[in-house]
């Protein structure tokens, strides 16, 4: 009986064992690369967020900073000879100390006094001393520009015209795209062509007639405008849709005509529970197309009492231009919505933008 080499069986499992961890090695390396690239670039994008949230928690005095800064910093003043001056860490005999700067000298240079005894100065480079401050926010900015023109009377225009268009391009979206998706009829792909092809047609191309007509039926400067069309399906809905329902088996339609559904029935008992995330997604682009909103609300409302959130914030911001701190606050108030709808659904939507265009 031939005797079995150990070294020799051994070696093929040693070369193996270390190519794979040579191998887990460099895809745990890719991996950490990819996700430092991305936190990286996370954080380049919110820098702009944030510095709008510190703006808008500063005073006056913060924004008139240069450069201004990111933390809503303010200098701390002490009160010499009844006076508020700023408050500068200094450096005097070796030994630094808290002093107040009473005086600007040509040159960059400053007269500092002892904050316990005036009658002591310095005169010192200002540029070589250290302001003293502290992190002072002002959350009374959003009250000020919610209550400087009627932002509430705003945003319950804009959550109205938001939410039922939503339900409206929901609906019309979802009925047209199981037409598309489910049945057969001769010239089918032909219509489909035609309705794909309404999203090379700008909406400033048809402006003029179709606020034409909507004058006629005397629903200018009224909410109807911004509402109604949204019941009329739109082709890049409708596109979105039907191709996430061609991805569902048609087993499943012959299943449920078997047990006696009706295409109604069908459509929302079995094909709408699998095709919620790309409803969500349609969802969400939808409650972002109408919340941002201006072309539109500019054209048709007229009233104060009708405008949007976008309209109301344009208009704010051109009347409080020098007020950066209440043109911020606003801002910020108008972003929360959004940013809030896509945390709690961005589970679904990133599943119906992976899943949809998907067949097979």
């Amino acid at each position: 009986m031939a005797s079995i080499d150990i070294e020799q069986v051994r070696a093929p499992v040693a070369t193996a064992s270390s190519r794979w961890q040579s191998t887990r090695l460099s895809s745990l390396i890719g991996r950490t690369a990819a996700t430092t690239v991305i936190a990286a670039g996370a954080v380049v994008i919110l820098i702009p967020f944030l510095f709008m949230i510190s703006t808008s928690l500063k005073s006056k005095n913060q924004l008139r900073a240069v450069p201004p800064p990111i933390i809503p910093w303010e200098s701390t003043l002490v009160e010499v000879d009844g006076r508020p001056e700023p408050l500068y860490t200094v450096t005097v005999d070796g030994e630094q100390r808290e002093m107040a700067l009473i005086k600007n000298q040509p040159g960059g240079m400053g007269i500092f006094v002892n904050p316990a005894d005036p009658s002591s100065s310095t005169t010192l480079k200002i540029a070589d001393q250290g302001a003293v401050r502290h992190v002072e926010i002002h959350p009374e900015n959003y009250v000020e520009a919610m209550t400087s023109v009627p932002f509430p009377r705003y945003l319950l225009n804009t959550l109205f015209v938001t939410f039922l268009g939503m339900a409206g391009v929901l609906i019309s979206c979802t009925l047209v795209a199981y037409g598309f998706s489910r049945f057969r009829a001769p010239w089918l792909n032909w219509l489909f062509i035609v309705l794909l092809s309404t999203i090379m047609l700008p909406r400033q191309v048809t402006l003029i007639p179709v606020y034409v007509l909507f004058q006629q039926l005397g629903w200018v400067d009224t909410l109807l405008p911004l509402i109604v069309p949204a019941f009329f399906a739109n082709a890049y809905d409708v596109f979105l849709l039907r191709q996430f329902l061609m991805t569902i088996p048609l087993e499943m339609d012959d299943a449920a005509k078997i047990d006696g559904a009706s295409p109604i029935q069908t459509l929302w008992h079995v094909l709408v529970p699998q095709a919620m995330p790309a409803i969500v997604t349609i969802a969400i682009f939808h409650f972002l197309y109408a919340w941002n909103d201006f072309y539109e609300p500019l054209i048709f409302l007229h009233s104060r009492d009708n405008w949007t959130m976008a309209v109301g914030l344009q208009t704010f911001n051109a009347l409080y231009s020098v007020n950066t701190h209440l043109i911020m606050a606003a801002s910020v108030v108008m972003v929360i919505p959004p940013v809030l709808l896509f945390f709690f659904a961005q589970r679904q939507f990133i599943q119906g933008v992976v899943i949809t265009g998907v067949k097979g």
